[in-house]
C-alpha cells in the first residue's frame, strides 16, 4: 500500500506496470486520471471517494486540478516487486 501526493497543477509521468494490478482510492483534491488498455481509452474525473482500478498492462497518468494536492491511497497486487516494475510510456498530457 502506498500514498500518492501530486501537488496543485502538477501532472504525473505516464507509466505502465509489468506484473502488478492496482486499486487507488482518492482521499482529497480533484483531478483526472487517464487510462489506456489496448484500444480502450478513458479519462476519469477523480476526487475524494472515487476509486479506480489499474490492471496490469494499462498505461496511465494523472493530474491535479485546482488549488489543492491530489492525494490517493493505492494497493498493489501482488506486492510491489521493485524499482523496474513501472516503465515510462507516452501519456495523454
Amino acid at each position: 500500500m502506498a500514498r500518492f501526493d501530486l501537488g496543485p497543477g502538477r501532472t504525473s509521468q505516464a507509466v505502465v506496470h509489468k506484473t502488478v494490478d492496482e486499486i487507488w482510492l482518492f482521499v482529497s483534491g480533484r483531478g483526472e486520471m487517464w487510462r489506456r488498455q489496448g484500444e480502450r481509452e478513458e479519462v476519469v474525473q477523480v476526487e475524494a471517494g472515487v476509486c479506480v482500478t489499474i490492471p496490469c498492462g494499462t498505461h496511465f497518468q494523472f493530474r491535479s486540478l485546482g488549488g489543492d494536492a491530489l492525494v490517493a491511497i493505492g494497493v498493489t497486487m501482488p506486492p510491489w516487486p521493485g524499482d523496474d516494475e513501472a516503465r515510462p510510456v507516452t501519456g495523454r498530457w
